[in-house]
Formats: C-alpha cells, sequence, structure tokens
C-alpha cells in the first residue's frame, strides 16, 4: 500500500472560496435593496458611510474566503496506508480520519465548471456511517487519474480482505473499461421528463421564498388595494396573468430539468449502480445494491395517462441526489413496460407485477369526508369577499369527491414470502416495493368511524435519510391489515 502524499489541485482554492463567496449573495442584495439603492462614494452624500460599511465588509468577508480557501488547500493532504484511505487537513486545529477501504460503501464524483476546464473532479468518500448527508471525507478538487487511483486501492484492499490470490492484477479503471450501460435516457425521454416533470412547484416555492425575504420593504397594503382594482377591471385579466405566471415557472422548471438530467447514464458494476448526469454540473452517484431499502414507481396523472413512469430508489446511505436526501431516480422517466422489465433484471428475487386486493367499496367516504373540514372555510371565504364570482369555489365539492374516488380505486397491497408492496396516490400514483427484511416498522391507525366499518390504514418504513420513507395505503379491511402484522411479526 503506497504511502505516498498527495494533495489537492490549486483550483481547490478558487472553488472552496467561491463556495464560501456564494451564501454571502443573498444577504448583501437584501441590504442594498432594503436601503433602496441608496449608494453613493460622494463623501458629501448622506449614503457615503453606508457605501463605505457595505464595501467593507463585503471586502474583508471576500479576503476572508481567499484566504481560508488557500489554506485549506495547503493544508489538505491524504495517502494510503495499511489498508485506509487517511486525510489530514487544518492549519491552527490539525485534524485527521483514517477510513478503512472496507467501510467505504462509495466514490461519487461531481464536475463542476471549474473541475472540467482543467480536467479535475470532485470526490466524495461515502461510508456506512456517513451522516446528516455529508460524506466521510471530500477531496474537492483532483485530477481524474487521482482518482482513478483511489478506486483501484479501495478495490485492492477489498481483494485483499477475503484473500484472493489475483489482487495484484486488478486493473486500474478507465474510460476505457467502464461497465456496460443498462439505461440511457434519450432526448426525447429528456424533454418528455422536462415538460412533465413536477419542477413547477419547485420554482414557484423558491420564488416565494426570495420574495420573503423582502417582506420588510414590500408595499403589501398598496399591492392589496392595486389587486382589489385589478379583480374589478376583469376576472379575465387575473386569471390571464396567473397563467402567464405559471408559463414562466413551468419554462423555468423546464430549463432545470433539462440541466439537471443532461446525458443521463445507469450502469452496473461489481454490484453497484453508478449513475452520471449532468450538464453545468456533471454528477457520478455510485449506489451499491445491497444499500437499497425500496423500490417506488412514481407515475403523475399525464405520465399514467402517456404510459410512462419514474423509478426511485429508497438508500440506507450516501448523498443521494440533493444532500440529506437519500432518495435517488434511477430511471427518471422510463416506459412502463420497459420499467418492469428493467427491474426484473436488476432485483430478479423481487415480483413485479403483483395483483393487488384494493380497497372495499365501503371505506370510500373516508378517502374524502375529512377533507369537507378544511374546505367550508375556504368556499365561504371565497363566496363572501369576491362574490359572486366566489361561488366557483363550490366546484371543488365535486373535484375532491371526484379525486378520493380515484384515490379510493388505486389503494391496495400484496403479500408474498418476503415482500410487501403498496400502491396508493395523492396525485401521484405510487407503488412501494419493500422487502421484508428491510422494512423497520409497521404501524396501523384506525378511527372510531373506520372501525364501525372495519376497515383500518397501514404504514410501512424503510431506511432512507433521517426519518426514514414511508408507504400508507388508507382504510384496507381489518382482517387484511391483521394479516400484513401476522406477516411482519413471523
Amino acid at each position: 500500500m503506497s504511502k505516498e502524499i498527495y494533495r489537492l489541485h490549486p483550483v481547490s482554492a478558487i472553488i472552496t472560496s467561491v463556495k464560501a463567496l456564494k451564501s454571502m449573495i443573498l444577504p448583501i442584495a437584501i441590504i442594498i435593496i432594503t436601503n433602496g439603492f441608496n449608494f453613493s462614494f460622494n463623501i458629501q452624500s448622506e449614503y457615503f458611510f453606508e457605501t463605505i460599511m457595505l464595501v467593507g465588509v463585503w471586502g474583508s468577508a471576500a479576503v476572508l474566503a481567499l484566504i481560508g480557501g488557500v489554506v485549506r488547500w495547503r493544508t489538505f493532504m491524504y495517502w494510503f496506508e495499511d489498508g485506509e484511505l487517511r486525510v489530514r487537513y487544518g492549519l491552527f486545529v490539525k485534524k485527521k480520519r483514517y477510513i478503512p477501504f472496507e467501510r467505504i460503501q462509495s466514490l461519487n464524483y461531481n464536475e463542476g465548471i471549474f473541475h472540467r476546464i482543467f480536467g479535475l473532479v470532485k470526490v466524495q468518500v461515502e461510508t456506512a456511517g456517513s451522516k446528516n448527508g455529508k460524506p466521510e471525507a471530500e477531496l474537492t478538487a483532483i485530477h481524474k487519474v487521482a482518482a482513478d487511483a483511489i478506486e483501484f486501492e479501495m478495490q485492492r484492499a477489498k481483494v485483499q480482505e477475503i484473500n484472493l490470490p489475483d489482487s495484484e492484477n486488478l486493473i486500474a479503471p478507465s474510460e476505457e473499461t467502464k461497465a456496460p450501460v443498462i439505461y440511457r435516457m434519450s432526448v426525447r425521454d429528456l424533454i418528455v421528463l422536462a415538460t412533465t416533470s413536477g419542477g413547477i412547484g419547485v420554482v414557484l416555492s423558491g420564488l416565494v421564498a426570495i420574495l420573503s425575504q423582502f417582506s420588510d420593504i414590500i408595499p403589501y397594503e398598496t399591492l392589496f388595494h392595486e389587486l382589489e382594482g385589478f379583480v374589478k377591471i376583469g376576472v379575465f385579466l387575473v386569471a390571464l396573468t396567473v397563467m402567464f405566471v405559471l408559463i414562466v415557472a413551468w419554462l423555468m422548471s423546464v430549463v432545470i430539468t433539462l440541466i439537471n438530467y443532461y446525458e443521463y447514464t445507469v450502469r452496473i458494476e461489481d454490484e453497484k449502480l453508478i449513475i452520471t448526469k449532468g450538464l453545468l454540473e456533471k454528477k457520478r452517484i455510485t449506489l451499491p445494491l445491497n444499500r437499497i431499502q425500496g423500490i417506488r414507481i412514481v407515475e403523475n396523472p399525464l405520465r399514467q395517462l402517456t404510459g410512462f413512469a419514474t423509478v426511485v430508489v429508497e438508500s440506507a446511505g450516501g448523498n443521494g441526489e440533493s444532500g440529506k436526501d437519500k432518495k435517488i431516480s434511477l430511471f427518471p422517466l422510463i416506459k412502463k413496460e420497459d420499467c418492469v422489465q428493467s427491474l426484473t433484471e436488476l432485483f430478479p428475487e423481487l415480483n413485479w407485477e403483483p395483483n393487488l386486493i384494493r380497497s372495499p367499496k365501503r371505506a370510500r367516504s373516508f378517502f374524502y369526508r375529512i377533507d369537507f373540514v378544511w374546505l367550508v372555510p375556504i368556499i365561504g371565504a371565497s363566496s363572501y369577499f369576491f362574490y359572486p364570482y366566489g361561488l366557483l369555489s363550490l366546484l371543488l365539492v365535486p373535484l375532491l369527491i371526484l379525486l378520493g374516488i380515484w384515490q379510493h380505486k388505486t389503494a391496495g397491497y400484496m403479500l408474498d414470502d418476503k415482500q410487501l408492496i403498496m400502491q396508493y396516490r395523492i396525485f401521484s400514483r405510487v407503488t412501494f416495493f419493500m422487502e421484508k427484511r428491510r422494512i423497520q416498522s409497521i404501524q396501523s391507525r384506525q378511527t372510531y368511524f373506520q372501525k364501525r366499518k372495519s376497515v383500518m390504514s397501514v404504514k410501512a418504513t424503510v431506511m432512507s435519510g433521517m426519518a426514514g420513507t414511508t408507504g400508507n395505503v388508507p382504510s384496507l379491511e381489518q382482517k387484511d391489515v391483521e394479516e400484513i402484522f401476522a406477516w411482519y411479526e413471523h
């Protein structure tokens, strides 16, 4: 095992500094807007002092961020010794971390803009003990050859651990020895994914979060008066404005999806799934098959109508796609028939075409009756303040009943010797496949009214993230839920 000391690429100093400066952009923007853009370098101006303070604070922070990046780069080093990846960093407080190679679950690669210019990668070392969505160790910027060397040393250590005779004849990984592709998203699929994704909700919530930062300077009272007059002009103009905002948010979500899922491919190698994707930032996620706790097939109404689905895997550890999230889109968009075939090849021990037991007919009302509690005040307020157009809110009642009937038709489950399958929906239909040995807990819930109808709701949770992921089928036959408990206890 080599004891040569390795260091990060100098670009890591810039990347670390830029990362620190990015966190300062929003606070500074809030200060500038709150001050009404009233800044001046004229010493006689009343805004001269505020301008100097802002420039001084920001300039000092930028210098400190740059110094911090340089210190991080100069003090960070790693090497291989005694079957471990060893890391040391820190200027005044020296920190060391020794990570046995057999504990390393995966090496995730990210290539941002700076990385791709210089042919570098960011390597995140994941172990089963990684907490709070943070990797065990992170190498900010190293050459791809150096990243391959880490993977090679990890493979050699694991081979020696099980005493195989050919540990010295391992071939270092390279672009030419990549595992065959089992799934690649075509341009057509990428466009369909972008146009049918639910990213519009994320964009709108992001806009609301940004606006909330400027709540002190937004003249809400004036805006409400203007809005009241605007509504009086015509409902058509209001509807047109809302539609325009939704279209812009939808277009933004399409662009974000195209950037995130560009050249999405899935490979399988040495009992690991290797996922690569991204346009501006190219990512490689490694997911050992033995860490997969459950698999969800998600079909929103539009995709269900067109025969497409999304396959999401729940992982027991690692960074997933978004920090603390352990949900990884295995197949972001795939035809339903191809989905079953691909999953059967990956996980042949599971049943991917279940015959589900559905919720009984007498339980149908439980899927929409409770929603009337919050719907009544909404209808009352809309009818009073926006009469007569507010009376249109009464249409929510039949729509809610139809949604409840739809949810009732979807709800179901299936058991066999080693797996539990749950199907349910809020809007998207979710089919959740769980192996018995992966289920962390099963819970039931029964209200007074459900007890009178002999129905009961059931939840099953698998390990994923901090709190796990739960499948929930409401209002099944009570004897069916009792059978699920008996199956799990046994």
